[in-house]
């Protein structure tokens, strides 16, 4: 049986209000850009994620790309929906992926794609794990979905939004979650939300509000993150999420997807733009290259060495140094 839960959201104090409104002009840097797979402008590619050199990409009308090589090489297949799958999360136990109308999937390691049924059928854009299972997928007008066995049985998660405090309670889309080793969640939205919750979602505290949505976030097991979205708007983390600071990213665009690893090398797909870091946040270039200012990408990951994005007309590109 499907159980529902009524959640309470205590608002933190000291609320991040937003960014200052200047935006510095971001260094211009020339990197390399290698097109590893094109599809069709009906083929858009949505998410990516990584399992050490195993990765998987997903996108428009069920489609799935599958690599075993770090990105080098990919095989293209299909889940049995037509429904475009907005988020995917991999790890050594399980892939699981999450679509429109609530669709979600779940691949064990070795095994086959298998159907699940999260009890709603709002446009799911988000999904993450943790090594135990816990799982979380964020969606459209307020949509929480979790999991604690790995994405095989789901319960929706209800927030009093009034008391979260959105304009006249309403109900915002949610586009990013990070479910952490110890079990603390992080969730990303419209109104520049940044909501937490260390009960397995049961209650929630409010980290941040603002004008601008979010529409990803990331925290690395050292505990510095990142989230992102409208304007250029950029948050950033270095307590697991418990706080967040504003950062000028030196982009007005909207950012997509954001991704960093331990050597301070940080990128976010943009709208016909990117903007990496080589020292965790401080300061920012814009990449210069055709394959980059001339299509958008969303999700962003990397198999440990190179970084990889996912985007328009199905394509996957590797970043270079």
């Amino acid at each position: 049986m499907t159980t529902h839960r009524r959640l309470s959201a205590a608002l933190s104090l000291g609320l991040v209000a937003g960014c200052a409104a200047f935006v510095a002009s971001a260094a211009s840097v020339d990197k390399k850009i290698d097109v590893v797979v094109k599809g069709t402008v009906h083929q858009t590619l949505f998410g990516i994620g990584f399992d050490g050199q195993r990765g998987v990409a997903v996108g428009a009308a069920g489609e799935v790309q599958s690599t075993e090589d770090g990105g080098k090489t990919w095989k293209a297949s299909k889940l049995p929906t037509d429904l475009a799958m907005l988020g995917v999360h991999v790890d050594p136990a399980r892939t699981i992926t999450v679509g429109q109308t609530g669709h979600a999937f779940v691949k064990s390691a070795g095994g086959e794609w298998e159907e699940v049924k999260t009890g709603i059928e709002k446009r799911l854009f988000s999904v993450s794990s943790n090594v135990g299972g816990l799982t979380v997928a964020a969606g459209e007008f307020g949509a929480l979905v979790l999991s604690e066995d790995g994405g095989r049985t789901w319960h929706p998660l209800t927030l009093d939004w009034m008391q979260v405090g959105t304009d006249g309670g309403a109900e915002p889309h949610l586009y990013g979650a990070h479910v952490a080793a110890d079990g603390s969640i992080t969730v990303v939205g419209e109104f520049g939300l940044v909501l937490r919750s260390t009960d397995r979602g049961r209650n929630w505290s409010v980290q941040n509000k603002s004008s601008a949505s979010l529409f990803d976030v990331e925290i690395r097991d050292d505990g510095k993150g990142y989230a992102v979205g409208q304007d250029g708007y950029a948050l950033k983390t270095v307590d697991g999420g418990v706080t967040w600071t504003c950062i000028d990213v030196g982009s007005k665009a909207i950012l997509n997807g954001v991704h960093s690893s331990a050597d301070g090398k940080v990128t976010i797909t943009a709208m016909r733009e990117m903007m990496v870091s080589n020292d965790d946040g401080a300061s920012w270039s814009s990449v210069n290259n055709p394959e980059v200012t001339t299509v958008w990408y969303v999700g962003v990951g990397s198999p440990g060495t190179d970084v990889l994005a996912v985007g328009q007309a199905g394509r996957i590109i590797r970043i270079g140094g």
